[in-house]
């Protein structure tokens, strides 16, 4: 039985690479031709479309939720790309953070938005997802029975979109039906202006492989998908691609930026943004702040993590000093030293956040905060400063 398997292995294995050997190239010359690479255009509509039919007819898409930041808590975390616990299950090394985060926000009674690609369906099957992921789904039930859970289905998991029997497997993982939208709409109250919006979806908005047709979306999680994973061949989606990630987070923003009291939280690139800033633009901000101070400790410090910040960024916004800050990114939770990065909003304030490996186990970093009746004033800011520029010219 053993040799039969050995066999079986090394005649797949053989399949794989004559396989690779003949359709690298025209499959990469397919993902560069028809690739996920964002057009603008689309981005904007495929957004303005999907936050307008929420905000005047919730229900199909997404829900529209009033909320008080100062009594109901919110945690946002998105991309963990669950595994089957192999050689490329990239969220493996995160599932302990992850699951001492989703203790602790249950335990203080926080909602849980699951903003996408919360499954890795491009290259495993529901049923082996189903398998190796039992513990990772009974935390996330916590929610799911207090009813402070929602899940936003991405790019790498449509098949909660596509698939019709997508509420079986559902029930299967959180032991009652849910529904997976496309994104959610939290409304606001604040004390300094009638209302904000925080429009939260995954951010693959306007991809024409994962945001067209059904057809399309029918072959990404059908075959594309299945097709690069046998093969080992990169998909080359934003997550992996640094040119894309810089495509998505500016339209991401140029759109936010647009929209009056509305932030656009989304995932997607794996990259955290904060206030509309990367973190190397912020590096920059601190590093100006750090010379006017006159502090040598903290330029040093700075100076020695720009570097390192570079090679993960290959892009910064020449307006980063004075961006609305309308767009966050709650980062991923499948970073290869297994932190996980999301988006809290909680007792008045907007926060990135981190959860890594201590000493004596997970802890959560408040990476970056704001007040939300700051970043209210911060959008009165903006606006009276776009509307002096419009009368000067």
């Amino acid at each position: 039985m053993e040799k039969r398997k050995r066999i079986l292995d090394w005649f797949i294995e053989a399949i794989q690479i004559f396989l690779q050997w003949l359709l690298t190239k025209p499959l990469k010359w397919l993902a560069g031709k028809f690739a996920s690479a964002p057009k603008k255009d689309r981005v904007i509509k495929s957004l303005s479309e999907l936050y307008d039919e929420v905000t005047s007819n919730p229900g199909k898409k997404g829900m529209l939720y009033t909320f008080n930041p100062a009594i109901q808590p919110v945690i946002i975390f998105s991309d963990e790309h669950k595994g089957a616990r192999n050689g490329s299950d990239i969220f493996a090394a995160s599932e302990k953070n992850y699951s001492a985060a989703l203790e602790y926000y249950n335990n203080h009674q926080f909602f849980f938005i699951n903003l996408g690609d919360c499954e890795e369906l491009w290259q495993n099957t529901i049923f082996r997802l189903l398998r190796k992921n039992k513990k990772v789904f009974e935390v996330e039930k916590l929610f799911v029975r207090r009813k402070a859970y929602y899940k936003i289905f991405g790019n790498h998991d449509l098949f909660w979109d596509n698939t019709p029997l997508s509420q079986v497997f559902l029930k299967r993982m959180y032991g009652e039906v849910i529904r997976v939208f496309a994104c959610v709409v939290m409304r606001m109250q604040l004390s300094t202006t009638d209302h904000i919006d925080i429009f939260c979806t995954h951010g693959h908005q306007g991809d024409s492989q994962a945001d067209g047709n059904a057809f399309a979306k029918w072959v990404v999680s059908y075959v594309w998908g299945p097709i690069s994973a046998f093969l080992h061949i990169n998909p080359n989606t934003p997550s992996t691609n640094d040119n894309r990630k810089t495509l998505h987070n500016m339209y991401m923003y140029e759109w936010s930026k647009e929209q009056e009291n509305v932030i656009l939280i989304t995932g997607h690139t794996h990259q955290p943004v904060f206030n509309s800033v990367t973190h190397l633009e912020h590096l920059y901000l601190l590093l100006e702040e750090a010379h006017r101070a006159n502090d040598a400790e903290e330029i040093a410090r700075i100076e020695a993590e720009i570097p390192r910040r570079k090679r993960e960024y290959d892009f910064v916004n020449n307006s980063f000093r004075n961006m609305k800050p309308s767009y966050f990114n709650s980062g991923c939770c499948c970073f290869d030293d297994g932190t996980i990065t999301g988006i809290e909003i909680a007792n008045g304030f907007i926060r990135l956040v981190k959860w890594k490996k201590g000493p004596e186990g997970p802890v959560r970093v408040v990476a970056e905060e704001v007040e939300l009746d700051e970043l209210a004033v911060r959008f009165e800011t903006y606006k009276e400063a776009e509307d002096a520029a419009k009368m000067v010219t």
